[in-house]
């Protein structure tokens, strides 16, 4: 039976290919071959890395839409509605273009098997070349070389960090991810390396493919005051900008990189460069980054799921005057548990452990991270839910007035915070 509502071509997508995740590129190029393969934008900027490239997105759109740009952003995964994924001049797709681009794809597809996320993709670029764009910001979903957004070559790319996650699929450490993740660059084109000592394998990857590599600390770097922050350039270019709107320090370096991508791309002077970065410090949109829900004790919500995003958590805990506070966690059975308790440590006073098996199958009982966490961190305190619901009720039960509940560990822990928050 024909899907005829979001939801149903949602529910066909999951069902229509056997493997979730099914890296490579002949499939989904030859079914972008077959409706055209239009261009989606007179620009195009794809983000890759493993953590901060959400962020990084958010501070391009908003600096592109600063300097009067019509931008599209294709981003993944979402937290409340599907139709977050892409944003075409700061609105998301609504559920009949989506549904109008899947009978597309799935018209052109013939007997070529999509994945979910390949679907989404095609989807996304079918949405932005009808959109009359200036810039396209694509989001890499999985590693770079063999993720879908690859068939589209972009103008530049950034590479905010790399870090060990998703091991089985792109190798076992930082040198082979950094290499898969360079796939995305392009001969004679801008690749900025957002972190200051990434491994030898992303900049060898690089290199080989000819890419003009920036590097953070070496091409670019950031020099921090109170309230505000300079932008530096090798080339004597110097910006003078507000502190960004995200919290955690490491936003300064995805802001950083999003400017040095403009920079490099010489969209405007340095005079308009400064103006519109300035402008998008103020107006990312990036839920769950550390995005407080008020409330006393604050709850605060966060994507944060691997050991790199548990220590720019635990460098913000650092920054902060000192609360107890309460975690509400939960995490999926490809992900370094153990690596991500490690590194917030003592900064916890109490774990509340969500079972995520209810929503997805990768998802990892509240027991499984009771085990793990009395490995990592013999003392910690905790108690075990099957659901985020009851931990966060828990938490809230618990947590006075001054503290602090931190809701992290997965999209789908964000994901069930908000709707509550929301309902």
């Amino acid at each position: 039976m024909k899907p005829t509502n979001l939801a149903e071509w949602l529910d066909y997508q999951q069902r229509v290919h056997a493997l979730g995740v099914d890296l490579g590129l002949d499939r989904v190029r030859a079914v972008w071959r077959r409706m055209g393969a239009p261009e989606i934008a007179r620009q195009v900027i794809t983000v890759g890395g493993t953590n901060g490239k959400g962020s990084t997105v958010a501070f391009l759109e908003a600096m592109l839409a600063a300097a009067g740009q019509r931008v599209g952003c294709y981003t993944s995964p979402h937290l409340l509605r599907y139709n977050e994924r892409i944003r075409i001049a700061g609105v998301d797709a609504d559920d009949t273009a989506l549904i109008e681009s899947f009978e597309r794809i799935e018209l052109a597809r013939g007997d070529i098997s999509l994945t979910y996320f390949e679907f989404g993709t095609l989807a996304a670029l079918d949405l932005f070349a009808r959109s009359d764009l200036d810039t396209a910001v694509l989001e890499v979903g999985l590693g770079g070389r063999l993720d879908a957004v690859n068939i589209i070559d972009a103008n530049a790319v950034i590479v905010t960090t790399v870090d060990l996650d998703h091991v089985e699929w792109l190798g076992p450490d930082r040198d082979a991810i950094g290499r898969e993740k360079a796939g995305i660059a392009r001969r004679d084109r801008p690749a900025i390396v957002g972190e200051a000592e990434p491994p030898q394998g992303l900049l060898d990857a690089l290199a080989a493919q000819g890419a003009h590599i920036e590097r953070a600390g070496r091409d670019f770097y950031v020099e921090r005051e109170a309230h505000r922050w300079r932008w530096h350039h090798r080339d004597g270019t110097l910006l003078d900008l507000p502190a960004p709107e995200l919290a955690a320090p490491v936003q300064y370096a995805n802001a950083s990189s999003a400017i040095a991508v403009l920079h490099a791309l010489q969209m405007v002077n340095p005079v308009e460069l400064e103006r519109i970065a300035a402008v998008g410090m103020h107006f990312p949109r990036a839920p769950a980054r550390l995005q407080s829900l008020g409330g006393d004790p604050e709850l605060i919500v966060d994507v944060g799921h691997n050991p790199q995003a548990a220590r720019a958590l635990a460098a913000w805990l650092d920054a902060q005057p000192a609360r107890r506070v309460h975690a509400v966690y939960g995490a999926l059975s490809d992900k370094d548990v153990g690596g991500v308790m490690t590194a917030l440590g003592s900064r916890i006073g109490h774990w509340h452990l969500a079972g995520l098996e209810q929503d997805t199958p990768r998802g990892l009982p509240a027991a499984v991270l009771a085990g793990v966490l009395h490995q990592a961190l013999p003392r910690a305190a905790f108690d075990t839910h099957d659901s985020v619901h009851k931990a966060l009720v828990a938490a809230r039960a618990s947590a006075r007035r001054g503290e602090c509940m931190l809701a992290f560990g997965s999209f789908f822990v964000a994901s069930a915070v908000l709707r509550e928050v929301d309902a």
